[in-house]
């Protein structure tokens, strides 16, 4: 009997990300209200943690723990999560982030993971960055 050794792992998409909060509740409305997240479960197991569904994947909310500050610099506690929008137009974009308080910084063509489509920058209310892209642009 041989064991099969794996040559390579293949990943198929983004499953999760986990962002710390000093104030859960609050995050958790930022990502539900404001970018669409639908609330999936609390965690049974660790209490303060929130599964937020976002597309195929999840956002996890967790609360921070007594005596834990983000990262010095106003850059929380992550560099950032990208997060696939539509529709996305410029100008529709920045009237609805501005209405709800997450002014956007420069629109720009950047690459992601189905190719290079018209991105922008925001931060949620504990200071992460998250990037908003379009999909990919018709070839």
């Amino acid at each position: 009997m041989s064991l099969t050794m794996i040559d390579t792992i293949r990943i198929t998409k983004l499953d999760h990300v986990v962002v710390r909060a000093q104030d859960l509740d609050k995050l958790v409305s930022f990502y539900c209200d404001v970018l669409g997240c639908s609330f999936e479960h609390s965690s049974k197991v660790v209490e303060g943690l929130v599964h937020l569904r976002a597309g195929t994947s999840f956002i996890d909310i967790m609360q921070a723990e007594d005596g834990y500050e983000p990262l010095t610099g106003g850059r929380g506690n992550m560099d950032h999560l990208c997060i696939q929008v539509e529709p996305f137009s410029q100008e529709e974009m920045t009237d609805y982030l501005n209405r709800h308080g997450a002014g956007p910084g420069e629109f720009g063509r950047r690459f992601g993971a189905d190719g290079d489509g018209i991105s922008v920058y925001i931060r949620d209310p504990e200071g992460n960055e998250v990037e908003l892209k379009a999909g990919p642009e018709p070839v």
